[in-house]
C-alpha cells in the first residue's frame, strides 16, 4: 500500500514561486508514474502534470506549461512540483497521485487512472 504525503503549500503573491514535495512510502516509487492534480475552489479536480517512472518524460496541462516543472528523485521516493510565475487562478488544493504501471510513458491525465492519492496541500496565490 503506497502512502503519499504532500508538503510545501502556502500563501504567495502573484508572480511568486513555490515548490511542492510529495514523499511516497510503502513501496518503490520507481514502479509508479507520479502526477500532480489540483482542485480550484468550487471546481473539479484537474490534471496539472505527470512524470514517467524514470523521470525522462513529463507532461503538463496547457494552463501551466512554461511555468511549472515536475521532477522526481527515485532514491528519495519524492516527486516535486516547482511552480513559478504563480497566478491567482493557480489557487487550489494540490494533490499528489501515483499510478502502478509497467510502461515507460507517463501520459495519464484522468483521475480514474491513478491508484493512490495524498491528502492535498493548499496553495493560495494573492493578487
Amino acid at each position: 500500500q503506497e502512502r503519499l504525503v504532500e508538503s510545501g503549500g502556502g500563501l504567495v503573491q502573484a508572480g511568486g514561486s513555490l515548490r511542492l514535495s510529495c514523499v511516497a512510502t510503502g513501496g518503490t516509487s520507481s514502479d509508479y508514474v507520479m502526477a500532480w492534480f489540483r482542485r480550484p475552489p468550487g471546481k473539479d479536480r484537474e490534471f496539472v502534470a505527470s512524470i514517467s517512472r524514470s523521470g525522462g518524460r513529463t507532461y503538463y496541462a496547457d494552463s501551466v506549461k512554461g511555468r511549472f516543472t515536475i521532477s522526481r528523485d527515485n532514491e528519495k521516493n519524492t516527486v516535486y512540483l516547482q511552480m513559478n510565475s504563480l497566478k491567482p487562478e493557480d489557487t487550489a488544493v494540490y494533490y499528489c497521485a501515483a499510478k502502478i504501471t509497467q510502461y515507460y510513458t507517463g501520459d495519464y491525465y484522468s483521475i480514474e487512472e491513478y491508484d493512490y492519492w495524498g491528502q492535498g496541500t493548499q496553495v493560495t496565490v494573492s493578487s
